[in-house]
C-alpha cells in the first residue's frame, strides 16, 4: 500500500493546484471585466490576465502531461512485481520534483531554474522506466 503513496501525493498536489487556479482565476476574470462566456476558449482572453494567474493554470495544465507517464509507470510496477523501495522512493524523488517545478513556475519568473528542476524529474522517471523495463 506505501508503494503507491507517491501516486496519491501528486494527485492530491494536482487538486492543491486546481484549488489555486481557480482562487486567483475568478477574481482576475472578475477585475478584467471578462464574461463567463467568453473564457469558453482560454486564448481568447489570455492577454488580459495577469501572468502569475495564466502560470498557475499553466502549471495545472503541465500536471496533466508527463506525470500521465508517472501514474502509468507506478501502477504497471505495482501489478507486475516492481514495487520495489527504490522504484517508491525515486516516486516519491519524482513527486518532490514536481512540487518543486509547480513552485517555481508560480512564483518565480526563471525559467532556466523551471527548466532545471523539470529536466532532473525527467531524468528520475526515465531512470523509473529503464528499472521496469530490465
Amino acid at each position: 500500500k506505501m508503494f503507491l503513496t507517491p501516486v496519491l501525493l501528486l494527485i492530491l498536489w494536482t487538486l492543491v493546484m486546481w484549488l489555486w487556479m481557480y482562487a486567483t482565476r475568478i477574481p482576475a476574470m472578475q477585475k478584467a471585466k471578462i464574461d463567463a462566456d467568453e473564457a469558453r476558449h482560454p486564448g481568447t482572453y489570455v492577454d488580459r490576465m495577469p501572468a502569475n494567474v495564466r502560470s498557475i493554470a499553466d502549471n495545472y495544465n503541465h500536471l496533466h502531461e508527463q506525470p500521465t507517464i508517472f501514474y502509468a509507470l507506478m501502477g504497471f510496477a505495482a501489478l507486475t512485481g516492481g514495487a520495489t523501495s527504490t522504484m517508491m522512493y525515486l516516486g516519491f524523488g519524482y513527486v518532490g520534483l514536481r512540487v518543486l517545478h509547480s513552485l517555481v513556475q508560480v512564483l518565480s519568473p526563471k525559467v532556466i531554474i523551471r527548466f532545471g528542476v523539470f529536466a532532473v524529474s525527467s531524468i528520475v522517471l526515465i531512470v523509473m522506466a529503464v528499472m521496469e523495463a530490465i
